[in-house]
């Protein structure tokens, strides 16, 4: 139906007096038709049903607007295990001029982001999470000024992550997780930035102290291969409540400071971080994992009030601290795992009551456990070093 004939309906309409509705901008109506017949209903669905262009655009499942123009376009059933939708992003959405919020929930949606979309000037919130779009990110992304939340999750993405996204002033959420992207993380400019979870990709390279903004309250890049290191990036975020850094080949030290920061699970695990872990006061966090790193030096009794905590597979030397013993017997500590370190001892009674809440492992040190506890298995069946590798 093109520009003219749309007119004479909505004319006839109101003729009839059949029309109780604003008047959509054509532009916008032809757009809607153009997005309707490159979209489809996977089976099961029945979401596309109430798009009958006979009837009232705006009153369409997931379209909203204001005045004469469509304002979000929240596409499928939000509704969990809903089926979804499948086909591909027409051009046209680069039509809709006033729209705000661009969403598709999770379906079959395959091909790459349309070019067009950098003509939506006004667009805030742009979430397209677990379909199959592939190809690169655009960098003309970096032209949408107001944009706030760039959702593009779960998706086929390859290439890097451009730069012109970094520079946007007003993000406040970038989740790019569970791609193909590589390269390297650009900087992030935004003061306003809160969220950056772009773990599960192929990213590499280093992070510079002043990448990241202070303003971020939760930062997840696991499963990359970033090297190099963080301490001095970390020492300034310190508005943190989620940190996983886990699988990639950071280096350095931990920053003492680091866990004094409001964290609630922190999240190191299988790096190449080194030399002691010296936190500045009694660290609250529920959840502390370091296993499989560097780490060397006392194991700080500051620690003995987290309520998990992995420090397994390290350079740890010297006895575990008698608090760690009394936390650990009242049950206020649920797992110490201290296995594959060097540690020479703990002071525990062999006859001692672990509790059955808790769970303690410290084989594969330079000392006899003085109590037989399960361990994963991943510790393997050694209780002890062997006896050269624990002198001097």
């Amino acid at each position: 139906m093109h520009v003219v004939s749309y007119a004479l309906f909505l004319v006839a309409l109101f003729q009839c007096r059949f029309l109780a509705f604003a008047i959509l901008d054509p532009i916008d109506f032809l757009a809607l038709q153009s997005i309707r017949k490159s979209l489809h209903d996977l089976p099961g669905s029945n979401y596309l049903a109430s798009w009958d262009f006979t009837s009232d655009p705006c009153n369409f499942a997931g379209v909203y607007c204001a005045s004469d123009k469509v304002v979000a376009l929240n596409l499928g059933d939000p509704r969990a295990g809903s089926p979804g939708l499948t086909g591909r992003i027409d051009s046209a959405i680069g039509k809709l001029s006033a729209l705000a919020e661009l969403s598709i929930v999770p379906g079959r949606i395959y091909g790459s982001l349309p070019e067009s979309i950098l003509q939506l000037k006004g667009l805030r919130f742009l979430s397209i999470s677990r379909n199959f779009i592939s190809g690169n990110i655009p960098v003309t992304l970096g032209r949408l000024r107001r944009l706030r939340t760039l959702d593009l999750s779960y998706n086929q993405l390859t290439g890097g992550i451009p730069r012109s996204i970094g520079t946007l002033p007003e993000l406040t959420n970038v989740i790019l997780c569970h791609n193909h992207l590589s390269g390297s993380v650009p900087p992030f400019l935004s003061h306003g930035l809160t969220r950056l979870d772009l773990k599960h990709n192929a990213l590499s390279g280093s992070l510079a102290p002043y990448s990241l903004p202070p303003s971020l309250q939760s930062l997840s890049l696991s499963w990359n291969r970033l090297t190099g290191p963080v301490d001095k990036l970390l020492s300034r975020l310190n508005h943190l409540n989620y940190l996983d850094l886990s699988l990639n080949q950071f280096t350095g030290p931990i920053p003492g400071r680091l866990f004094s920061f409001p964290i609630t699970n922190l999240q190191l695990e299988r790096n190449s971080f080194s030399g002691p872990v010296q936190p500045t006061e009694p660290v609250t966090i529920p959840t502390v994992d370091l296993s499989h790193n560097r780490l060397s030096g006392h194991i700080s009794p500051m620690f003995s009030t987290v309520q998990n905590l992995y420090l397994n597979n390290n350079y740890f030397t010297g006895h575990v601290p008698a608090s760690f013993v009394d936390r650990l017997l009242s049950a206020s500590i649920r797992i110490l795992y201290l296995q594959h370190n060097y540690l020479t001892g703990i002071e525990i009674s062999p006859t001692a009551e672990i509790p059955l809440r808790s769970s303690l492992c410290l084989q594969y040190n330079c000392m006899v456990p003085p109590v037989q506890t399960a361990c994963p298995l991943k510790a393997g069946k050694m209780k002890t070093r062997p006896a050269f590798q624990c002198k001097g």
